[in-house]
């Protein structure tokens, strides 16, 4: 009985993600078809062919420049979990951009966590907290972004309205976190209302788990210091970023102010927050080429520099975060036992919690 209900959790497991992966496929089918509609091939090849690739070099340098700095903020956030050296949280980080780089749905956020769990005895529903913080404070970098550019840079109306509705989305879940960090008792009282009124008893204890091992994971919202210091990082990042863009921008014959690649920046990493396939293929590149578009960028050259730029910003981290994987003998299987620890939170709380933070 017990294995015949296995294979049935499996099978649904196997068909959730299997429709992620279609629906995902489809999104960027989508996109591409948006992004390459009238393409004059040749043109395109010629863009490729006579780009001056040295460029990638310096670009990929900078690059990692900015992943280093995204080690130094997931530290801030880690910290009142857990002290962790910068070194050993940097292959931890690499590894979730490769596995965001080859899963659907930026299940590279869950490897993360669950290498976190398995090297440095971090709870997945605390760091993972972390990991959508990352994303809100990005989110909120973006709409800073917009809101200078647009100015001097304008956008296409619908990329417009879609890219300040997911700046105001981020906006919102930012307050939300934070007046979850500054009041958990109060916020918990509601939370354990509505879970032991509609929630089997079973699982009651389990979910108050979650529930408070994620608000730990907000916790370096109650400092004014951390939060400078997290929006720093944050824009220091994207500012690097955006200087990676600069950087293959030289290897291509026509130039645009750096503003636009700000505002370009920002509008691509709103947009691959959409499911799509592993490696937000269509959803980087349909709105990176109608910026450049907007700005009077021919299409074989947008479409040529997007497309080298999409590669610039995928390979290198993937190639060192397979390395790294190897290193720390973690195997592809493992992206499943993540998965399946994220979803049904096998440990106990005590086992999950991490070393001297209280559950």
């Amino acid at each position: 009985m017990m294995k015949r209900y296995s294979g049935l959790r499996h099978g649904r497991e196997d068909l959730v993600r299997s429709w992620k992966l279609w629906v995902g496929l489809g999104v960027s089918v989508v996109f591409l078809a948006i992004a390459l509609r009238g393409l004059d091939l040749r043109l395109f090849l010629q863009t490729l062919r006579t780009a001056n690739y040295w460029w990638l070099l310096p670009a990929v340098m900078v690059y990692f420049v900015g992943v280093w700095l995204r080690t130094l903020r997931w530290q801030v956030m880690l910290a009142h979990l857990v002290p962790i050296p910068a070194r050993r949280l940097f292959p931890v980080v690499v590894i979730g951009y490769m596995g965001n780089n080859v899963y659907p749905a930026r299940a590279g956020e869950v490897l993360r966590s669950y290498v976190l769990r398995r090297t440095e005895g971090v709870a997945m529903s605390a760091s993972l907290a972390t990991v959508v913080l990352e994303r809100i404070f990005d989110g909120l970098v973006m709409l800073l972004f917009i809101g200078m550019t647009l100015p001097f840079a304008p956008l296409p109306a619908g990329l417009q309205t879609v890219a300040l509705g997911f700046s105001l989305f981020f906006g919102v879940a930012m307050i939300i976190f934070m007046v979850l960090a500054a009041r958990p008792a109060r916020l918990s009282q509601g939370y354990d209302l509505v879970v032991d009124h509609l929630v089997p008893s079973g699982i009651r204890p389990k979910l108050h788990g979650l529930f408070d091992r994620f608000v730990i994971g907000l916790q370096s919202l109650r400092s004014p210091r951390d939060l400078v210091t997290m929006f720093g990082l944050s824009l220091f990042i994207w500012l690097i970023e955006t200087s990676t863009y600069w950087l293959v921008l030289q290897a291509f014959p026509f130039t645009v102010s750096f503003a636009v690649l700000m505002l370009m920046t920002a509008v691509v990493n709103l947009f691959t927050t959409i499911p799509s396939t592993p490696g937000y293929i269509g959803t980087f590149h349909a709105p990176g080429i109608a910026v450049l578009m907007q700005a009077g960028v021919t299409q074989a050259l947008a479409t040529g520099y997007t497309v080298v730029l999409h590669i610039a910003l995928w390979l290198p981290i993937t190639l060192l975060g397979a390395v790294y994987m190897l290193r720390k003998s973690i195997g592809w299987r493992d992206m499943e036992q993540a998965a399946r620890l994220k979803a049904e939170q096998e440990q106990s709380d005590r086992e999950d919690v991490a070393p001297g933070v209280a559950p």
